[in-house]
């Protein structure tokens, strides 16, 4: 775990700077030793080219972190102080996202028949995740008295993770995914509900390629 908790940092770091979003993963093709291979389902996946990967029956999911994009600032045109988004309201958005990310991991795994661990074990898989650039154009405190608010785009956020084998600590996998919320090309209300049925589709991109990636070494043929 502390080995972890040295390299993740470095890892985020990369992946706000080189690998965000895919227009500037087009160039890189080995990240950390690990070779990039194509994806239809995220921006950029880079494993390890001799590893023995075994069929994966389990995953231990550590606690997703969460970091918000260096310019955003939720408080721009803010007037009322009672709009205004504190530090409190903050760490309350990243907690719900880690706690929404892990109930839909939890719950797309398991229609693949995954079960969540905490512990190590020959057949679980560790996958450390971080979100990072989290962007919220319209972010929703449900205070009294708040107009309504109207946006074209909800926001962004970029996904970087690690999959480890969990008894080994051998490093076999790493993924960069951007997610962008709806864009729907008109002015359409920005709340708490949209903003959470957003993060939840995004999410479910991520989840669900995970599932079908274990799927895969199963050779299963699914949705």
């Amino acid at each position: 775990m502390l080995g972890i908790r040295k390299v993740l940092p470095l890892v985020l770091a990369l992946g706000a700077t080189v690998l965000a979003g895919c227009a500037s993963t087009d160039g890189v093709t080995e990240w950390d030793g690990l070779v990039r291979k194509p994806n239809t389902r995220l921006n950029a996946v880079f494993v390890k080219p001799d590893a023995q990967i075994v069929a994966y029956r389990s995953v231990m999911l550590d606690p997703v972190q969460v970091s918000f994009d260096s310019n955003w600032d939720p408080n721009r045109g803010t007037r009322s102080a009672s709009s205004r988004v504190s530090a409190d309201d903050m760490a309350a958005i990243k907690d719900s996202l880690a706690e929404l990310f892990r109930e839909v991991f939890r719950d797309e795994l398991a229609r693949g028949g995954y079960q969540l661990v905490d512990q190590p074990g020959p057949e679980t898989l560790r996958v450390t995740p971080a979100i990072i650039n989290l962007f919220i154009t319209a972010p929703d405190l449900a205070t009294p008295g708040r107009t309504r608010t109207y946006t074209a785009d909800a926001g962004r956020m970029t996904l970087v993770v690690e999959l480890r084998d969990s008894e080994t600590n051998t490093l076999l996998a790493r993924a960069v995914d951007t997610q962008t919320g709806r864009n729907a090309g008109m002015w359409t209300i920005t709340n708490r509900v949209t903003n959470t049925a957003d993060a939840r589709r995004a999410i479910g991109v991520w989840a669900s390629a995970l599932r079908r990636g274990l799927d895969e070494l199963y050779g299963r043929v699914g949705s």
